[in-house]
């Protein structure tokens, strides 16, 4: 953003006195390596200096130098230890002093960004506001430093889309994640489905030949259509339709109840018989008659069911 040429020295203010300490930075920051002092630029602007061919970054956190800035001498204070590191020499903790002798280096600076503090952006002035230095203080920013700059917001560019992308991937992932995990549990549950028809198919297959459904000529119920007509439970046989089994369960018992008081004669017959009563339901003759009444019903009932059932499978072309 700007770009001169200046005479740099620099300061140590930490509050202890020594060498002119006046106290703490007037950024409220505490005094730290980078931090540097200017007469007039806005505390919080960031740069970095060059010197020697090396580089070094501050940011203004303080004010000074006072006096020697008038005439537009010296501009800028570096903290000593980054004045030491440019200079080749080794800060001192205690006397707060750089070795090697010198005290004053002229370094080019380049301004990055201006700060939001208490200051005046722009040519550098002394505190006292005399005059604005300009000439070798500001001059036009070098090609190959707008390179830099211009290479260095392509990389934060660069930078900032890839962390994008990295999350609209994330997200992206996460998404599939949840497809596949839908997919899998709908082919889990597929498969429980067709596991649980082949295995009522294969109960079914099974009571079939268990049962002598297929006689050895080809014909007799398949599981296919076991489970159509029947549902998994044989109920009158594998050769009736399940409503004739439920139709059986119905009729047995009223077929039952039917012939015990069937075995009470009328007034009429008592009389032309010679006794007053039929034989008891519960004597060992009456069970005996009951019985073979019940046998010769069901008999009957089951051969015309039977056919009922192969004349309208006929057609079908299985019995």
């Amino acid at each position: 953003m700007q770009y001169g040429e200046v005479k740099s020295s620099y300061f140590w203010d930490d509050g202890s006195g020594i060498n002119g300490d006046t106290g703490a930075p007037a950024s409220g920051e505490p005094m730290q390596k980078g931090m540097a002092a200017s007469p007039s630029w806005p505390l919080g602007t960031e740069g970095y200096v060059e010197y020697n061919g090396k580089k070094a970054e501050f940011f203004i956190g303080d004010r000074g130098p006072g006096h020697p800035a008038e005439n537009c001498d010296v501009l800028l204070d570096l903290d000593g230890k980054t004045f030491a590191e440019l200079t080749g020499g080794s800060w001192n903790d205690s006397s707060y002093t750089v070795s090697g002798g010198q005290g004053h280096i002229d370094v080019e600076y380049y301004i990055t960004e201006w700060g939001d503090g208490a200051g005046t952006a722009g040519a550098p002035q002394p505190m006292s506001g005399s005059e604005v230095c300009d000439g070798k203080a500001v001059q036009p920013v070098p090609a190959s430093a707008k390179d830099d700059g211009d290479e260095k917001k392509k990389q934060e560019s660069d930078s900032d889309e890839g962390s994008s992308d990295e999350g609209s991937s994330d997200e992206g992932s996460s998404e599939e994640s949840g497809d596949d995990g839908g997919s899998g549990e709908k082919t889990a549950n597929d498969a429980q489905d067709s596991g649980g028809e082949d295995s009522t198919e294969q109960q079914q297959s099974g009571a079939a030949s268990g049962d002598g459904g297929d006689d050895g000529s080809g014909k007799g119920l398949t599981a296919e259509s076991a489970s159509n007509d029947i549902s998994g439970i044989s109920l009158a046989g594998n050769d009736l339709p399940l409503a004739a089994g439920v139709l059986t369960l119905a009729i047995v018992p009223a077929l039952l109840v039917a012939l015990l008081f069937a075995r009470r004669k009328p007034a009429a017959d008592y009389a032309g018989s010679g006794r007053h009563r039929s034989s008891s339901p519960l004597s060992a003759e009456g069970l005996r008659e009951t019985a073979q009444s019940v046998r010769a019903t069901a008999v009957s009932y089951w051969e015309r069911a039977s056919r009922s059932v192969r004349r309208d499978s006929g057609g079908t072309g299985r019995e």
